[in-house]
């Protein structure tokens, strides 16, 4: 693992994307800038975060890794290849699959199993094979025993393990999840999140998970945070929480653990950087009697 994890999965270069801006009559009244000049480097095998409030370009971004979107200026490579490049556009999205925010709009089969062999089907692979993968994707999401129900069934947090079996399914070296729990109940978004962290661990996939809520990234290796168009902050969990008050100006929400934390020492109490959760805080309370 450690050789693999010199190679570049995502790497970014200046990336801009702009859309036209239109008035009511449709007409082009000028450009806005969804991505401004963004250098992001991910290495394969990690797990990184982009955090961004709504409207801060982190969806736009996630969007270019799948060539959904393009560059207007710069480049965009995904396992080596230039995203603008449309001899590669198969290649790049059997790369870096995309899990979004409404598994509703992923989940196209009337049985569990079908929708999941969807994916792998369209890329040529033997049927034998696509058995093989769906039986392995399942178990990898916790979801082997549902083979045979109706995807309508389900609860939203299976539903999205669902989508995110489809897309293990066709074997990425990449999976980018665009705010994936955002329309989950607490339950649910722990739930795939586990998943997440379990593929990471048994399919070695380098993840990008694209999110607002703090809580989701404390593991990651890096966080990047976005704001109109730009990375405006970036390090590990630790390095990023314990600078609170940056944070909240980017109107994004803290662990209650790392508030505390932060309201205690600026009230005297000798308390380390960037805590994250709440049984660190308890244990350095512990240590100061």
């Amino acid at each position: 693992m450690e050789g693999l994890c010199l190679m570049d999965m995502i790497q970014t270069e200046k990336l801009v994307f702009e859309y036209e801006k239109r008035d009511e009559e449709g007409n082009v009244i000028g450009k806005s800038r969804a991505i401004d000049e963004v250098d992001i480097d991910v290495k394969e095998g990690q797990f990184i975060a982009v955090l961004g409030h709504n409207g801060s370009g982190k969806s736009t971004f996630a969007k270019h890794m799948n060539a959904i979107l393009v560059p207007t200026e710069g480049t965009m490579w995904v396992n080596g290849m230039d995203t603008k490049d449309p001899d590669k556009l198969w290649d790049v999205r059997q790369s870096a699959g995309m899990v979004f925010q409404n598994p509703d709009n992923q989940i196209i089969g009337t049985v569990v199993e079908e929708d999941v062999g969807f994916g792998p089907e369209n890329l040529g692979v033997p049927t034998e094979e696509i058995w093989k993968r769906v039986e392995e994707s399942l178990k990898a999401v916790g979801m082997i025993e549902y083979r045979s129900h109706s995807p309508n069934k389900l609860s939203g947090g299976q539903k999205q393990r669902v989508a995110i079996a489809g897309v293990v399914a066709m074997e990425p070296k990449c999976i980018v999840l665009d705010e994936p729990t955002a329309m989950l109940d607490p339950a649910g978004r722990k739930e795939v999140l586990r998943t997440v962290q379990e593929l990471r661990r048994k399919k070695h996939v380098t993840v990008i998970l694209i999110t607002h809520y703090m809580d989701e990234v404390v593991d990651a290796d890096k966080i990047f945070v976005m704001d109109h168009g730009r990375v405006v902050m970036e390090g590990t969990p630790r390095e990023i929480f314990s600078r609170v008050d940056e944070l909240k100006r980017y109107r994004l929400d803290v662990p209650q653990a790392t508030i505390l934390a932060d309201e205690l020492k600026k009230r005297g109490v000798p308390l380390p950087d960037g805590i994250l959760r709440k049984e660190e805080l308890v244990e350095a309370l512990c240590q100061l009697g």
